[in-house]
């Protein structure tokens, strides 16, 4: 039986993975830049142009996205750490695309190098 351990170690052992210092020329060259983490972490705070599609849900919405039919498009996923977005890489794989790139390290390492990021205004009441 595979632990969550093993399933990550074979997803990264078959994705190509980007530290921060590749992510930006990576981002650039993307026809999408996907975040894979809940709702709830990408209205924290996003990688500038980044379209949520949470791991859960992303072999289903990515079909219902002509846009993204073309299995040559150059992809570069995150998640917060990592981990998600390798594992989500490898599905992406599984699913044809072929020019998919994970961020290592995730949000967590591009907010730490002091990348740009998207962070909502808070609601203000009166």
């Amino acid at each position: 039986m595979k632990t969550a351990h093993d399933l990550l170690a074979a997803a990264k052992a078959r994705i190509q993975e980007i530290n921060v210092d590749q992510a930006d020329e990576a981002i650039l060259k993307a026809d999408a830049l996907i975040d894979v983490r809940e709702a709830d972490e990408y209205a924290a705070g996003h990688l500038p142009g980044a379209m949520l599609i949470p791991r859960g849900l992303l072999e289903f919405k990515l079909s219902m996205m002509p846009q993204l039919n073309d299995r040559a498009l150059p992809i570069v996923v995150y998640c917060q750490g990592g981990g998600r977005s390798a594992l989500a890489a490898s599905t992406l794989m599984d699913m044809g695309y072929n020019n998919v790139r994970s961020l290592a390290g995730g949000f967590e390492a591009w907010n730490k190098a002091g990348k740009p990021v998207i962070r909502p205004e808070p609601v203000k009441y009166d």
